[in-house]
């Protein structure tokens, strides 16, 4: 017995003088490298890998080792996925993961292993944070019902009064939808029919002939492959209504396909953490950084997608606060987990605090569509909204998690 704790007592000494020469720091990355949000998945990998490259690869003396796990936008291969990086590549900080309802999934996964440190990837639905929120799951960017703030008055103020809504049928697209429709329905706007599409859809024909003769537009919540296809077959059909657009749909990944129909979404409003003309100084470094390591022929877009920039921000947070406790993840990360929710984050596009709820409050700009001289489309800047928060400003009474029925003004 005196042997076996001699032994556990050199043990710990031995793990306690490798965390002070600098043992590495195990940055598990999660994001869809498969399925309809492949595109943006892998441009999220590259907004992980920035910020990792910004700190010269350690942060307090301790090499960040980058694990790379993929899902495919479904919850429960995003937690098998999460599953792999804790319990057997044993990642001291899990990053991820992209799309709404595996955030969810992943948030909840999140409670059984209280030895890590969740941080979000791209992920965006409301409930991630909003109900039974994890001690050890945090979020540094705003999620869909905030980047929608704007839209619906913008709209309004071109003249748009009756919008039918197409989604996809889970969490992201609810708060999308919820975030436009508060102020829309407020203004006296009406949305007459929601067409909720299943993720991953590829047949959208009867969803086209839905569309009712009188409406002023279409919201459309569909990003990467969805939002192609079913912008190939509204084409197809002779569709001519403007479009208004989840942010999603506007990212980069989707701008920059290469069908006919792409030239539709010219002018089309639309909202989110970010806007490709933004000028400020930070987020024109950050996009000259991305150019340069990642141009067109690297897999890089002319500007860094929705999914870049929102990787790189949580990745920067997770590195922004070991730098903060210098590298000590001890009493599992306590003094670290500290930090982070005591963190003001400087990001491109301006400061990040966390809610109670370890949410993040932050900005959104409303955006318009426009043509470069290249021909490239991108999202130029008509307004900027400072500390949206999780309420939408609304009080507790008003407000209620975006669902397929929330809210309602038909």
């Amino acid at each position: 017995m005196l042997g076996s704790i001699a032994a556990a007592a050199f043990a710990a000494t031995l793990s306690g003088a490798a965390w002070a020469q600098g043992a590495p720091v195990k940055l598990g990355v999660l994001a869809t490298l498969e399925g309809p949000f492949a595109a943006g998945g892998a441009d999220g990998m590259r907004g992980a890998e920035m910020a990792i490259k910004e700190r010269g690869g350690a942060v307090a003396g301790r090499k960040i080792e980058m694990i790379k796990a993929s899902s495919d936008a479904k919850p429960d291969v995003a937690v098998n996925s999460a599953r792999k990086l804790v319990e057997q590549d044993k990642v001291d900080i899990l990053v991820g993961p992209l799309s709404g309802g595996e955030g969810i999934a992943v948030k909840d996964y999140s409670k059984t292993q209280p030895q890590v440190t969740f941080i979000n990837g791209g992920s965006g639905a409301q409930a991630t944070t909003l109900e039974n929120p994890s001690m050890n799951f945090y979020r540094f960017n705003t999620e869909g019902a905030q980047w929608m703030v704007g839209p619906g008055k913008a709209a309004l103020a071109k003249g748009y009064k009756k919008v039918m809504v197409v989604a996809e049928d889970y969490a992201f697209p609810y708060s999308q939808v919820q975030g436009f429709m508060t102020e829309f329905c407020k203004g006296g706007g009406k949305v007459p029919v929601k067409a909720w599409v299943p993720l991953g859809g590829k047949d959208y024909s009867s969803v086209i002939a839905r569309i009712p003769k009188d409406v002023d537009a279409l919201l459309l919540v569909l990003g990467g492959a969805d939002a192609v296809n079913f912008l190939n077959q509204y084409e197809a059909a002779g569709g001519d209504k403007p479009l208004l657009g989840g942010s999603i749909t506007v990212s980069q990944d989707v701008l920059n396909y290469r069908g006919k129909k792409r030239d539709s979404l010219v002018g089309t409003l639309s909202a989110g953490p970010l806007a490709d003309a933004y000028d400020g100084a930070e987020w024109k470094k950050f996009v000259a950084n991305y150019k340069a390591a990642y141009p067109a022929s690297a897999g890089g877009f002319p500007s860094p997608s929705l999914f870049a920039y929102v990787y790189y921000v949580n990745t920067k947070a997770a590195l922004d606060g070991l730098d903060a406790v210098k590298g000590d993840l001890s009493g599992n990360h306590a003094k670290y987990r500290d930090a982070l929710n005591k963190m003001v984050l400087k990001t491109p596009t301006g400061d990040v605090k966390l809610d109670a709820n370890r949410q993040a409050i932050g900005t959104t700009f409303i955006t318009e569509v426009v043509k470069d001289a290249q021909g490239n489309l991108y999202n130029k800047v008509l307004a900027k909204v400072d500390n949206v928060d999780q309420t939408l400003g609304l009080s507790k009474a008003e407000f209620k998690i975006g669902s397929r029925d929330v809210p309602a003004c038909p």
